[in-house]
């Protein structure tokens, strides 16, 4: 059995939600996970943000003008009366459901059950639309088997415990839908995944059945080479070793979020990343192959801050790197890159939260010099130190470029450079240029 991920925009419209039932009923058993229509978590959270400010009236404005649009949506997407009536008293239900928040005081914890209610509505839509259809369908609430532990992370022998007992409870069906995103806490209460999304519901669903494949379907043909907003000529990498992936993911290529293929890599199960405007199109394949020799892609990394602890002191001290990293570790800041001299370390994070304290604690140790407005571009592919040349290949290409900080050996799929965010757009094109256009 395959999971299928569809995020916002395949299912943004009536048409987009017609092509996907297209895509999902070709006659194999599916799990289908689903994310909210676009625009609508953004509109729920307008609707908490009114709520928080005890301003009914606009939390009340809001969810008629969300209301509206969904009815106009039923029109379009069923054909039946049957289905259409039984699609608004559902929106009807659900419509009062989020009205009734404007009669009662708001809190964090209501916050969340009122931003899921987004993948609640996509998956009884394309639910009802797949009945319509004649296709046997059963919508499986991720409330009932997808949790949080008490550290926020997903308890995976319980997901996959309660999704395996769901699926053998409902067997025949053709098509399982499922909400992505949602899921309760370590005491039952509905929250989220958070990191990931849909996307990690997904491969937590594929590892825990040992599903054949993992899909997820996006408006873009696979991860490409370089960032297509900003590059020409980037081409779909076809293959990618799940390392590198997460490399890529976590340095800016917004197609997946690094944490999210986790679950699929120890179990050993491909995610493959599909275009929903272009079905044929073969995609990514991600997966525990390796491909020797061959540099991948780059990606880059933005708002990152570089912080630089120069100290004499430091000569032959030991104690001193862990003074340092303490600091970061008690504010919860993480760090990306680093580069140690005699005489001073140099650090990059992209979280400025704490930053005028972290500075401050820093200060006891050296001089401390904060530069903002600076962007990690990364290479990923091979760089084991048996395959040479790569790493000369980038330096090279950015010789044009003021490099801040490299950061190699560290990872066999990995080099990375710290550069000024205003020489972006130069050095991505320009690591194209000499690693794959020639």
């Amino acid at each position: 059995m395959k999971v299928l991920k569809f995020g916002g925009t395949s299912v943004g419209s009536a048409q987009r939600m017609k092509e996907v039932a297209k895509l999902i009923t070709d006659g194999e058993r599916k799990i289908v996970v689903l994310s909210a229509m676009s625009g609508t978590t953004n509109t729920l959270v307008e609707i908490s943000d009114y709520l928080y400010k005890k301003n009914p009236e606009g939390a009340n404005n809001v969810i008629n003008q969300l209301e509206q649009k969904y009815r106009q949506h039923v029109d379009e997407l069923y054909a039946t009366e049957e289905y259409k009536q039984k699609t608004l008293d559902f929106l009807k239900d659900e419509f009062d459901y989020l009205r009734s928040f404007t009669k009662i005081l708001f809190t964090s914890f209501e916050e969340n059950v009122v931003l899921d209610q987004g993948e609640v509505i996509s998956t009884n839509m394309v639910t009802n639309y797949l009945k319509e259809c004649g296709v046997k369908t059963i919508l499986l609430s991720a409330l009932d088997f997808m949790r949080t532990d008490k550290n926020s992370e997903p308890d995976f022998n319980y997901i996959k415990e309660k999704i395996n007992e769901l699926l053998a409870a409902n067997p025949g069906y053709q098509i399982y839908i499922t909400q992505g995103f949602i899921c309760r806490n370590a005491y039952g209460e509905v929250d989220n995944l958070q990191r990931g999304g849909s996307d990690y519901t997904a491969c937590l669903i594929g590892a825990a059945i040992k599903s054949e494949e993992i899909q997820i379907w996006t408006d873009i043909d696979g991860m490409h080479n370089n960032d297509p907003r900003i590059v020409d000529k980037t081409k779909p990498v076809r293959q990618l070793h799940f390392e590198e992936a997460a490399e890529l993911a976590y340095f800016g290529a917004k197609i997946l979020h690094p944490t999210c293929i986790q679950p699929a890599k120890f179990a050993g199960v491909p995610v493959r990343l599909l275009n929903t405007m272009d079905p044929s199109a073969p995609g990514t394949i991600i997966n525990n192959e390796f491909q020797e020799g061959k540099i991948k892609a780059v990606a880059a990394k933005d708002n990152i801050i570089s912080i630089q602890i120069h100290s004499s002191r430091m000569l032959l001290a030991y104690g001193f790197l862990r003074k340092v990293f303490e600091i970061f570790e008690s504010y919860k800041t993480s760090i990306d890159m680093v580069s140690t001299s005699e005489v001073g370390v140099s650090v990059t994070i992209d979280n400025k939260s704490y930053l005028k304290d972290i500075v401050a604690d820093l200060m006891k140790y050296g001089t401390v010099t904060v530069k903002e407005n600076m962007c990690i571009i990364c290479v990923v592919g091979d760089l084991s130190r048996d395959n040479v040349g790569f790493e000369s290949q980038a330096a090279k290409a950015l010789k044009d470029i003021p490099v801040q900080m490299i950061s190699y050996g560290g990872s066999n799929h990995n080099i990375s450079f710290l550069i000024n965010e205003e020489d972006k757009k130069s050095a991505l094109q320009a690591l194209s240029d000499t690693l794959f256009n020639n």
